[in-house]
């Protein structure tokens, strides 16, 4: 093969990005939350925790911009509240943003998403999974790249592989593309296959879209823990349900290992 895969792994806690750098992460995703609703954005002390104690490893950062969880059609106020993060995370050192806002059509919000582009220069920008919400997603990359400035796209769309694989492929290849046809270079991007990959799909993710331009993957690699209270007040919780009540979420290493030493298996056939 001509070239690596980036792998790239979304954590919300020190441990996990210390375990998704043991197990051979390229890239960190930081958001806070990571398990309710599909994350949040992290505090700043949690980005300042990070970035410390993976230093060494000098491992791109990139963090999560968004206010709340559920859709992505926000107010002027949650706009303001996203532009404010940017702020403050640009001026401590990050490698990019991830967000994505959407209108209440569907459609990718141009106006608002450019500001938020603005905003983060001169980080890079990934359009995150508000893209597998869009009604149309030739569409959605269509009002990306006449935004620019933003260099990759996650999307969910490599979930679906085994279930519905024709489908899938279809649009991913349609997808990647037009990446390719792009004549504007500023426009370029990388679609980001993102959500399922664990050692159980990635050989089939990798063989299946490598041959169409695939050069990065996205996971969590994580899992709800044992927490360590013993004792626990019957009947209540905090509202997660299921594990989430008194469980932690954690990045196991050993899945992000095996994910990484089958990719680079792949690499050397």
């Amino acid at each position: 093969m001509a070239h690596s895969i980036l792998i790239e792994v979304c954590i919300d806690s020190v441990e996990s990005a210390m375990s998704a750098i043991r197990g051979g992460a390229n890239r960190l995703e930081v958001c806070g939350n990571l398990a309710l609703g599909g994350g949040t954005t992290p505090s700043l002390g949690l980005l300042k925790a990070v970035r410390e104690a993976v230093e060494s490893f000098q491992v791109p950062i990139m963090v999560m911009i968004r206010p709340r969880t559920g859709d992505f059609l926000y107010s002027e106020s949650e706009m303001q509240i996203m532009i404010e993060d940017i702020r403050i995370f640009n001026e401590n050192g990050v490698e990019g943003f991830v967000f994505g806002v959407l209108t209440e059509e569907g459609r990718v919000d141009v106006a608002r998403t450019k500001r938020l582009v603005e905003a983060s220069f001169p980080a890079r920008v990934c359009f995150h999974r508000a893209f597998d919400m869009t009604r149309d997603p030739m569409e959605a990359i269509i009002d990306i790249m006449r935004i620019g400035g933003i260099s990759h796209i996650l999307t969910r769309q490599a979930q679906f592989c085994r279930v519905h694989p024709s489908q899938s492929l279809e649009i991913l290849a349609s997808l990647l593309k037009a990446t390719r046809n792009s004549q504007d270079r500023s426009s370029s991007l990388t679609i980001m296959p993102g959500s399922g990959i664990n050692p159980n799909t990635v050989g089939h993710v990798v063989n299946t879209l490598l041959p169409l331009g695939l050069s990065e993957i996205h996971l969590s690699g994580g899992s709800w823990m044992e927490g360590g209270m013993s004792f626990r007040r019957e009947g209540m919780g905090m509202g997660v349900g299921g594990k989430g009540d008194w469980g932690i979420w954690r990045t196991d290493e050993g899945v992000v290992r095996e994910v990484k030493a089958q990719v680079e298996a792949m690499q050397m056939e």
